[in-house]
């Protein structure tokens, strides 16, 4: 599985409105710089996550974007799937789509299982439990083995 810069700078920027809190809306301009996301791509991607419903955004001088709903009812699967479309897909098809025979039939059951896996965790953490460090103990668990850090 391939976490896309969209995803990633998506989070990151999500993130950064938590951190805000109930201030005032957060420019652009302001989130870009803080998390180190080329202006223009941040843009496209706030405006993703406007349509997908987590961002809201106002014009004018007191304008900017603000988390729509309260971070722990935003999982970091919505996020990514505001941006990229599905957690997991094999040849941009998903896994449920796909067919194979012979002796690949057995990758099917694979692909979801994996797909399984990733929404597990995914669907699992919220904005809110990275915002505060607070990953739920299995993620925690999951990350704490050494050999989850080891390039195979």
């Amino acid at each position: 599985m391939r976490i896309s810069a969209r995803a990633d700078y998506a989070v990151r920027a999500a993130l950064e409105l938590v951190s805000s809190g109930d201030e005032a809306p957060l420019k652009a301009e302001a989130i870009a710089a803080a998390q180190d996301i080329p202006h223009k791509f941040l843009e496209g991607i706030l405006n993703d996550m406007r349509r997908g419903g987590l961002v809201m955004s106002r014009r004018g001088g007191n304008g900017g974007y603000r988390l729509a709903r309260a971070a722990d009812s935003i999982t970091i699967a919505d996020v990514i799937r505001a941006v990229d479309g599905p957690l997991v897909s094999v040849r941009g098809v998903r896994p449920p789509e796909l067919s194979y025979t012979g002796p690949a039939e057995s990758l099917l059951p694979l692909w979801i299982a994996l797909r399984a896996n990733v929404r597990q965790i995914l669907e699992l953490v919220t904005l809110a439990d990275v915002a505060s460090a607070g990953l739920p103990e299995g993620v925690s668990a999951l990350a704490a083995d050494p050999e989850a850090w080891t390039n195979p």
